[in-house]
């Protein structure tokens, strides 16, 4: 099976042009070969696909196996895959999802995708739909007492559930503890990711993320979408934001005015390689 390792800001998964190769037991597949000292070495497996409906489809797995509606900072290097790759020659491009159809615009520098701008569409707010086990409609501000500690989480999907929470200083946070006991939290019926956000002001943020089945990764782009929207429910920053992850910047907006969200940044190759 030939592959491609790429990454967008140190969010790296494994891809295979499904159009080329067939893959058989996927989660399998993910647990494997994304293991960083007997295997490749991944955040997880990302599947390129024909699709009915769109240009490309993605099917997109964790490294736990378990399947994921959507990945910000895995999309955009689909992006640049098919773009790269020859599978096709335009710079807007529609790609099928577990949460929708994603709209994306390359940006393309001497025959290669660069940067990458993401039409995430609206942000679920609805308790009941992200989905959160709670009475109130919407999470906002909302305490959750965690180990003994009490955080305030702001809820959000960006087709996969999201519990944004803000701290004095995201570089000291024990994320290694709190992070997983965020994610099996029994008010997150599907599990949950959890960013911890450290504004710096009006138009930065410092993130980490714990992504679900993944554990703590460089970057996660629908974190960094859901953690924008947050952000400005909270009044702590403008509509549109630089968020400075550990695996480089992404800039974010929310057009309230069309409701969707569009987030920018670049995606790369690391290398092709083949598994016989």
């Amino acid at each position: 099976m030939k592959f491609t390792k790429m990454e967008g800001l140190g969010n790296d998964y494994i891809y295979v042009n499904c159009f080329q190769e067939s893959v058989e037991h996927p989660e399998e597949l993910a647990i494997r070969y994304s293991d960083r000292h007997f295997g490749i070495g991944s955040d997880g497996l990302i599947l390129i696909c024909p699709s009915d409906i769109a240009d490309f489809r993605m099917d997109m797995y964790n490294s736990d196996g378990s399947q994921a509606e959507m990945c910000g900072n895995g999309i955009r290097c689909v992006g640049k895959y098919v773009y790269d790759y020859g599978l096709t020659n335009k710079t807007e491009l529609a790609i099928e999802t577990l949460a929708g159809i994603k709209y994306l615009k390359l940006q393309v520098e001497n025959g290669k995708v660069t940067l990458v701008t993401v039409d995430m569409g609206a942000p679920e707010l609805l308790a009941r739909q992200i989905p959160v086990a709670v009475e109130k409609e919407q999470v906002v501000s909302e305490p959750i007492t965690i180990d003994g500690t009490e955080y305030h989480m702001t809820c959000v999907s960006m087709g996969n559930p999201h519990a944004v929470m803000f701290v004095d200083d995201v570089k000291e946070f024990p994320l290694e503890t709190v992070g997983p006991l965020f994610e099996h939290h029994p008010v997150f019926p599907r599990r949950v990711n959890a960013e911890f956000v450290e504004v710096l002001n009006s138009k930065e943020v410092n993130m980490r993320v714990w992504e679900r089945g993944a554990g703590e990764t460089l970057a996660c782009g629908t974190g960094a979408c859901a953690s924008t929207v947050a952000c400005i429910l909270n009044h702590r920053t403008e509509d549109e934001i630089t968020l400075h992850l550990l695996g480089g910047d992404l800039k974010v907006k929310w057009d309230r005015a069309t409701n969707k969200v569009y987030m920018t940044g670049p995606a790369k190759v690391v290398f092709d390689g083949e598994i016989k």
